[in-house]
């Protein structure tokens, strides 16, 4: 890895940049929503925060939830019977909170979100279903917004058996959505292919998203830091991941050392390397590496892909705040504007620079690989 990389402490840049640019995530009228990217970018800054001491850093997590938690444990806009399996992702730093402060509001709002989990509609496979408005549908990313903390809650205050259920969540999601020729996983799978995205006899939409397998792998790696070394499922865990791994690897840019919008399309007109997906991927990487469930020679991918990201993807203003470029702001399937899973639809969502979902897999993703070099 070059020197200035090396040297950067990217991960600490970002996390001073993001709080310079958003004092708070939340503004309180555009951005006023319980929104799961806040999760992804907290987490990161969580471990800057481990990583310095620095109080400044704990305190930005505490502002950002308390901007939503009441003394009660109330969540402002926070709506269990919609059962929006993203909106489970903040609980992460809800515990952490509660694990520092043991201030009793964040483990009362912790609790809320188990309580989803508990009734949360399932496949009949119990899968749990993306949305309310989405249902019978395993999206890929879903495993990330609701497995880690799953798990998390589990080891903290629940029961071993309780582990069972969230290490099903990735078996049957990757035997609903591998590709068998590729084995890329499909974006989302409707078990009752009934969905106008969806393949009729498979129930497989179109496309490999990066940024769903981004998602997958982030989740992945997250609970098996989590899962117990004992648990009969492990092994099998790490087998997915590093299978899935090796597919993603397989079609990484050879040039760039990152990866595709739409990943095995590298040549039709309109895609585009995109940065979210490629800090995902990073981030599981490293962290599997430094956990032990993934061989030290993964780290050269990793460090390939982690220059290409600074070199392809990481601007500095002339203030000094760091710029994270190329990120797809959005993409789903369905809903009311009929999103079809086709690869023009995945190319046509606006790109734009420091969306909070890439800001915060960079900060994961940067903190991981200076943690190699520490």
């Amino acid at each position: 890895m070059t020197t200035a990389i090396q040297t950067a402490n990217w991960a600490q840049k970002m996390t001073d940049s993001t709080m310079a640019r958003r004092p708070l995530l939340s503004d309180g009228v555009q951005n006023d929503k319980w929104s799961y990217d806040y999760g992804v970018v907290l987490k990161g800054i969580e471990l800057v925060w481990r990583k310095t001491g620095d109080p400044k850093y704990l305190a930005y997590m505490k502002e950002n939830m308390d901007a939503f938690v009441d003394e009660e444990g109330g969540i402002r806009h926070y709506e269990k019977e919609s059962f929006n399996i993203d909106h489970i992702n903040n609980g992460k730093v809800l515990l952490t909170l509660y694990k520092e402060s043991k201030e009793q509001k964040y483990k009362k709002a912790a609790d809320r979100l188990r309580q989803q989990l508990a009734e949360h509609p399932r496949t009949s496979e119990q899968v749990f279903w993306h949305k309310k408005v989405y249902p019978y549908q395993i999206w890929l990313d879903g495993l990330y917004m609701g497995s880690p903390f799953y798990a998390e809650y589990v080891k903290e205050f629940g029961d071993q058996s309780e582990f069972d259920d969230i290490t099903k969540q990735f078996i049957l999601c990757v035997k609903n959505t591998k590709d068998p020729e590729t084995g890329l996983l499909y974006h989302a799978f409707d078990e009752k292919k009934v969905q106008p995205w969806c393949d009729p006899e498979t129930g497989l939409s179109k496309n490999f998203w990066g940024r769903s397998m981004g998602w997958f792998v982030m989740g992945l790696v997250d609970v098996l830091g989590i899962l117990p070394e004992d648990h009969p499922d492990r092994p099998q865990l790490v087998t997915i991941l590093t299978e899935t791994l090796e597919v993603l690897k397989n079609v990484q840019d050879q040039n760039s050392g990152v990866w595709y919008q739409v990943l095995d399309q590298p040549d039709r007109k309109g895609n585009y390397l995109e940065a979210s997906a490629s800090c995902m991927i990073v981030y599981a990487m490293a962290k599997g590496v430094r956990l032990g469930m993934l061989k030290e020679e993964w780290m050269e991918t990793a460090q390939k892909a982690y220059e290409g990201i600074i070199a392809e993807f990481i601007t500095v203003t002339a203030e000094g705040h760091v710029n994270l470029n190329k990120n797809c702001q959005v993409a789903g399937l369905g809903g009311p504007d009929g999103r079809d899973g086709t690869f023009e639809y995945y190319i046509s969502e606006p790109i734009i620079t420091n969306d909070l979902k890439g800001v915060g897999a960079f900060i994961l993703a940067a903190a991981e690989m200076e943690e190699q070099q520490s």
